[in-house]
């Protein structure tokens, strides 16, 4: 694995052997690889470790979102799994996000995965927002003030799209993780996203990761799809 990439990729795909395949070839490319709602359902835990013994880092994306209790109970079996990175949703509460921080807190030193909370869903346009949450806030400010939640809970960044990485640095700070859906490299088809940017312009204005998965996928050949994404956002990081 490319230990200086900061591409996430992830498998969403409905069956392990192809998982297994996918990642295999792109390994040496990846940051890590993400399993989603999809493989993990039809495959569970043993999609991660498959992922393990290949020698990826996993980034378990099943957005979390529930009483603090059973949040807490599942971010404990995520830590179990040894996966780099979990997820919730943000919008689940105070509560919630500090169950799910402190569900990690006491991990022996190297197996304490990473909590990140969810913002607002890169497919949802400013009117769904409205409508769906029914808030007077536009996306950035959404985007803020779930930012400033997650982060008073104690987790460690948050999923948000690239358009939101400047208000969120300024906000929380450098340290803050932010990982960035919604990358489209300057030819690729838009598909559900709205609020995109190329990989070199998300790392420029402070992604921390970038998840980069149909360009890759559905491309030609996805390894040079891949190589070349590396290299840009290689490019645009700070010296």
């Amino acid at each position: 694995m490319a230990t200086t990439s900061r591409v996430i990729f992830p498998l969403d795909v409905p069956a392990l052997a192809e998982a297994s395949e996918l990642a295999r070839r792109l390994a040496p490319h990846l940051a890590a690889v993400k399993i989603g709602n999809q493989l993990f359902t039809a495959e569970g835990p043993r999609a991660v470790r498959a992922m393990h013994d290949l020698g990826l880092r996993v980034f378990l994306d099943l957005k979390f979102h529930d009483i603090p209790n059973t949040v807490a109970g599942a971010i404990a079996s995520a830590r179990a799994l040894g996966v780099w990175m979990v997820n919730v949703h943000a919008c689940g509460g105070p509560a919630m996000l500090k169950a799910a921080a402190q569900a990690v807190a006491a991990s022996p030193p190297g197996e304490r995965p990473l909590v990140i909370g969810v913002t607002v869903l890169t497919s949802l346009s400013e009117a769904d927002v409205r409508t769906t949450f029914g808030t007077t806030r536009s996306i950035p400010q959404q985007v803020e003030h779930l930012a400033r939640e997650t982060q008073a809970a104690g987790l460690d960044g948050v999923v948000a799209s690239p358009h939101e990485i400047g208000l969120i640095r300024r906000a929380c700070g450098s340290a803050f993780l932010i990982v960035t859906p919604g990358v489209r490299p300057a030819d690729a088809v838009l598909n559900d996203q709205h609020r995109v940017m190329t990989p070199g312009e998300a790392i420029r204005a402070g992604a921390d990761f970038i998840v980069v998965g149909r360009p890759i996928q559905a491309a030609a050949d996805p390894i040079e799809a891949a190589r070349r994404i590396v290299a840009e956002c290689q490019m645009a990081a700070p010296q």
